[in-house]
Parts: C-alpha cells; structure tokens; sequence
C-alpha cells in the first residue's frame, strides 16, 4: 500500500485504483473508471467491498452525478498540473450538488495544486510519486486568509470582520 494526504494526516490507502479494461478479480475497496462503472455496476457491487469512480475531468459532472451519487468516493482525474477542470468539478460536486464523500485527486498532482485541492473541497490527494508528501501536507496550510468562501474551512477575511465585530 502506498501513503497519500487525507484530511492533513498521512494515511495508508486503502483504495485500488483499477483501469478500465481490468479482468483481475474484483474485492476490497476498488476504485473504477467511469465506462467501466457504466458497463459493470452490477457485478462490480457484488464482488467489492466498496466501489468508488474516477471521473475524467472532461465529463459534465451534473449530468453524471445521478448515476454516482450514492458512491463512498469519487476520484477526479489531473490529467496535467495545469489543467484546472477537475477543480471546478470539485466545487461543483461539494457546493452545487452537496456531496458528502470523500473526494479524491489523481494524476499529475504537485505540490504547488495542493492548498487549492484542499480549498475546492478534496479529502484526499495522491501526489505524483516525485512529490514529497510532507511538504504536500504543509502547503494545505500555506495561505491563512481567504478573500472568498470556498469549499473548506478557511473562513474568508470578511466572515472573519464580521466576527469580530
């Protein structure tokens, strides 16, 4: 098993991450490729222990999100560092849609994304292996004042105003 950031602790993961045309047996935590959760649900539920789907970032997240709803986690694919579509699909799934499980950030994950995963709304982050996961962990707390609300906990600069009275 190999170590990624959940929740600022570093964790030993518990998840499988499968490809689409996998034939290998299917148990434990597993998680599958959209197509593949499309051609395969039914087994699929059968034989795992929990069933979690990769969405790439190119997918409309509102229009798949009744068929994924129900799912314990939903990875979202970087396919490049700077492409920034899998962010937008996370504060859709979490502000929009009210997704309550664990959202998952996969692919060319660097240590430079990782404050902005944290403030979209993803749980978990699986850095590229040349990414030093310490150092990952900290940059979540990098930037202290927020000027927008956004899907974490940072309360923005005018909450924190208003608070204070």
């Amino acid at each position: 098993m190999s170590l990624v950031l959940r929740k600022r602790a570093l964790i030993e993961d518990e998840w499988t991450l499968a490809d689409v045309d996998a034939q290998a047996p299917v148990c434990g935590k597993l998680i599958v490729p959209l197509a593949r959760w499309r051609a395969e649900r039914e087994p699929l539920l059968a034989r795992a222990a929990a069933i979690g789907v990769l969405l790439p970032n190119t997918e409309d997240v509102e229009a798949v999100y009744p068929q994924i709803a129900d799912r314990p986690l939903i990875a979202l694919q970087f396919p490049t560092f700077t492409d920034g579509r899998a962010l937008t699909q996370a504060v859709l799934l979490r502000k929009r849609l009210g997704f309550t499980g664990e959202l998952r950030a996969l692919g060319d994950v660097v240590r430079d994304l990782v404050f902005w995963l944290g403030r979209c709304g993803f749980d978990t982050i699986v850095p590229r292996p040349d990414q030093d996961l310490q150092a990952c962990r900290g940059a979540l707390d990098e930037i202290s004042l927020a000027y927008q609300p956004a899907a974490d906990t940072h309360g923005s600069v005018w909450e924190r105003r208003r608070a204070a009275g």
